[in-house]
């Protein structure tokens, strides 16, 4: 049970409580008072009666008396009953502040979660008996925690105020809306459902409304959201369902850029199941060791020699066998795992390769999630010292985007790990926001050149230019510079001509584990003594392995 509903729940039985108390009181009370009233009339009526026949007696003062004190238990009798009256109007009255507290949402005004599911059940049983369809929408803020975190939760309660005031003047006048929590908001309303264009453009116009900068304490405040739209009649069993699936649809709009509105369908619900076994799956696999490093070669392009690998995680799955990241690592960043996958493939790399050539480095990509962790270069140089791994042959990747909300905790990061002799890489190189200013406000030791330009370089002038002008700039900041993506030999020549830089790609040999690894390094001659012997076992073993299958 929700703290509201508890709330909701000892109100009522207190004000049950309280009424069950007061109504016997206000009937004795209301008892007592007929009762004087009657003696009163009696006893009045005879005293008066005989002072009119004139024929008092000696009775007649003690009647007096009586009348008198039956006159004061009158008035404090009705005046008992008054107050009881009083108490039982004013517990009504708190009952019913408590039945409206327990539906509301106190910042807002909106209905909460659990009212919702009860008025909209309702709603969609008269949409039903009128041959309508509810639509449910789930509106999300897209900024809202960095907002919050910003400006104080002051601004931010006034700011989610502000939205339900913009979310009310785009909805129809029959619509229910609420607040689910946090900066989750909920609507339902009724449509025809040959015309669901009318919710195409309220669901537009309620996102319109949100964009528009907010005025707040003399500061502007601009946000967004992102609106998960479901309908009652595709195979709907109930409110909860509607609820569930408009909520899909919230998180789909995200995905696809955010500051839209999405409408829900079936694949966005096997695509969530199919999230969350990876999920689950991940939860096992992280321990267990089973998401590896792989090993892409970095080449000197004018040179020919290999200077050094980039670290690329694979998941080898016991029954599925090779997981490439794409199908995982954007989970494991929603689910918060990212830190403890990253932790587990550079712990694994950093001890398969401490005993290569000390001319080798090892590059490591630092995901968004992980960049929000003011503790991370601490956590990096912890590894190090557990692995006993260079931190000079360690060089960290950090993309442009990720920088973009993080600049000032990116600072700190690049200071520290710099502080330790380890080495930063600017990633995905011209497709941020602000390259240049990146460039200047980070100490970076290396640029890598977005494959996207790359891939293109000779089949786009523009992605020709833009390549060439982030050498020449690399070469003017004495930055050295990576190519990424080179996938032929054509793209290869090109670059070369250019000027040095070192380069990476399939071209050159794709991602591979530690065994294969070794045995390239075997033939380089870039492994210490004992690493060659356990190559030259492997390979011995591997052998009888054949000889025996075959």
């Amino acid at each position: 049970m929700t703290e509201g509903a508890v709330a909701a729940s000892t109100s009522s039985e207190n004000s049950k409580a309280a009424k069950g108390e007061k109504r016997p009181r206000a009937f004795v009370s209301g008892v007592v008072a007929m009762t004087a009233i009657m003696m009163f009339a009696a006893i009045g009526g005879e005293v008066v009666a005989n002072i009119i026949a004139g024929t008092a007696s000696e009775r007649d003062p003690v009647l007096a008396v009586a009348l008198l004190l039956n006159i004061a238990l009158i008035l404090i009798g009705w005046r008992h009953h008054n107050e009881v009256t009083e108490q039982i109007k004013s517990h009504k009255e708190a009952a019913k502040r408590a039945r409206l507290l327990a539906n509301k949402d106190p910042l807002t005004g909106f209905l909460n979660r659990r009212a919702l599911a009860s008025e909209g059940s309702e709603m969609m049983r008269r949409a039903r008996e009128r041959d309508r369809v509810v639509a449910m929408f789930v509106i999300d803020l897209d900024s809202f925690k960095y907002i919050n975190d910003l400006n104080g939760h002051h601004t931010g309660d006034v700011l989610l105020r502000e939205v339900g005031k913009r979310i009310m003047s785009a909805l129809p006048g029959a619509a229910l809306a609420a607040r689910l929590g946090g900066d989750e908001f909920a609507a339902a309303f009724q449509f025809d459902p040959s015309n669901p264009a009318a919710v195409d453009a309220i669901a537009d116009e309620l996102v319109e409304r949100i964009s528009h900068p907010f005025d707040i304490e003399r500061q502007s405040i601009q946000t967004s959201a992102s609106v998960g739209i479901a309908r009652s009649d595709h195979d709907c069993n109930g409110i909860e369902t509607l609820l569930r699936r408009a909520d899909i649809a919230m998180y789909a709009a995200k995905h696809q850029g955010k500051n839209r509105a999405v409408w829900f369908d079936g694949s966005m619900e096997r695509m969530l199941e199919e999230r969350n076994r990876i999920e689950e799956g991940l939860r096992q696999a992280i321990p267990n060791g089973e998401i590896k490093p792989y090993y892409e070669q970095q080449i000197d392009l004018l040179t020919g020699r290999l200077h050094g690998f980039e670290v690329l995680a694979r998941w080898e799955h016991p029954t599925k066998g090779i997981i490439l990241p794409e199908e995982f690592i954007a989970v494991a960043e929603e689910c918060g795992l990212i830190a403890d996958l990253s932790e587990s493939v550079m712990r694994q790399a950093f001890i398969e390769a401490r005993d290569w050539d000390a001319g080798l480095t090892v590059s490591v990509n630092i995901s968004p999630a992980q960049l929000k962790d003011p503790w991370l270069a601490q956590k990096i140089i912890k590894l190090l010292t557990e692995t006993n791994f260079p931190a000079e042959r360690l060089e960290i990747e950090i993309t442009e985007t990720a920088l973009f909300d993080n600049l000032g905790i990116a600072q700190s990061i690049i200071s520290s790990l710099k502080n330790q002799g380890i080495r930063v890489a600017l990633d995905d190189f011209g497709t941020g926001y602000s390259s240049l200013a990146h460039l200047r406000a980070l100490p970076f030791d290396r640029i890598k050149i977005d494959r996207s330009f790359v891939a293109s370089i000779n089949d786009d002038n523009e992605s020709a230019a833009i390549v060439d002008a982030i050498t020449r700039l690399g070469t003017s900041l004495g930055l050295p510079v990576t190519a990424e993506g080179i996938e032929n030999e054509q793209i290869e020549q090109s670059l070369k001509h250019l000027g040095s830089m070192a380069g990476q790609g399939w071209y050159f040999g794709k991602p591979m584990a530690i065994g294969q690894t070794r045995r390239l390094l075997a033939d380089k001659d870039m492994l210490t003594a004992r690493q060659k012997d356990e190559v030259a076992e492997e390979a011995l073993d591997d052998l009888r392995k054949l000889r025996r299958t075959g």
